[in-house]
């Protein structure tokens, strides 16, 4: 600061100006303090219209984040109808198809936990969003899980379908294309010993003594039993899935048990042991331990016109052999 003379008129002469500390103070406030405020204000005004970049890169983050998660919601959604559709095909065809029992309701149904699981998302400005999204995302996760066990298991079924068509009872056991040989079929017969009507849990096909009898589908040979009434000998054989065939009044045996056959090996010959009137071949077949209908099974041997005639025949009340 430059120095301040001022004239004395008394000493006439020009004495030197002393400035106090004070007034040097006010003059600087004065001077400093309409630009401070002039600066504040400005301030004050325009911020809200330049903010800061980073600030502005966060803001735009955060609308795309969020826009991010609708759409995740959204694919979550079409993903659960996805797996609906899934699941109305599992259980009205696949499992029609292999005859399987429907995947349990509660699998598919499992939840996906309390709400306590998705608190690390409270306290933001988009928590609702998230909190949804997150949950319909785990939602998918565990349908989709549930879905995977059921096709693998489907895909075991698929497997075992080539395996269980092998082991179904599917030919006649007696190469018998005269079909008019056929004896007496399943139902209520008349008893050949008893003259009664009793139930005949088979089908009996006349053939002379020795002819073959035939495995009529893979398996195992069960039991080869002996008895003097009854069924006299005969062979049963577990064909597994369910299903048992037996061959009765048998002269001779030629398997063993223990045996594994295929469709059409030879296991024995017909004859006329146990509670039988004649030379004939008693064929039953079992399913899930229930005697069922034979004639419901030949189905690889017989053209159409053949296994209509048979039917016809089966179903004509007659005398059995046995």
């Amino acid at each position: 600061m430059k120095e301040k003379y001022k004239y004395n008129p008394k000493t006439l002469s020009y004495e030197k100006v002393e400035v106090s500390w004070q007034e040097r103070l006010v003059k600087v406030a004065l001077f400093v303090g309409p630009t401070l405020i002039t600066s504040v204000v400005l301030a004050f005004l325009i911020a809200p219209f330049f903010k800061s970049t980073s600030k502005s890169d966060l803001e735009r983050e955060n609308d795309k984040l969020k826009a991010e998660m609708v759409r995740l919601q959204e694919e979550s959604e079409l993903n659960l109808k996805v797996l609906d559709y899934l699941k109305e095909k599992d259980d009205g065809i696949y499992r029609v198809i292999f005859n399987a029992e429907q995947f349990p309701t509660e699998m598919r149904d499992v939840g996906t936990g309390g709400s306590e699981k998705y608190e690390a998302l409270d306290g933001y400005e988009a928590s609702d969003i998230m909190k949804e999204t997150a949950r319909k995302i785990d939602m998918v996760k565990k349908k989709l899980y549930a879905q995977s066990l059921s096709f693998d298991e489907l895909s075991k079924l698929a497997k075992e379908k080539e395996k269980m068509l092998a082991c179904l009872p599917a030919i006649q056991p007696v190469n018998n294309k005269d079909l008019r040989r056929m004896a007496s079929g399943y139902g209520w017969r008349i008893d050949p010993i008893y003259k009664t009507k009793r139930m005949h849990w088979g089908m009996d096909f006349t053939a002379e003594k020795g002819t073959d009898v035939y495995a009529t589908g893979n398996g195992v040979v069960e039991a080869c039993e002996v008895k003097a009434w009854g069924y006299g000998k005969s062979v049963i054989i577990n064909h597994g899935f369910g299903y048992k065939t037996r061959y009765a009044h048998l002269s001779k045996f030629n398997v063993k048990v223990g045996q594994k056959v295929k469709r059409g090996d030879l296991i024995g010959f017909v004859g006329s042991t146990g509670k039988s009137t004649a030379n004939h071949l008693h064929y039953e077949v079992e399913k899930n331990g229930q005697k069922v209908n034979p004639v419901h099974y030949y189905h690889s041997d017989l053209s159409p016109e053949d296994y209509e005639r048979l039917i016809q025949m089966s179903n004509q009340t007659n005398q059995s052999f046995d």
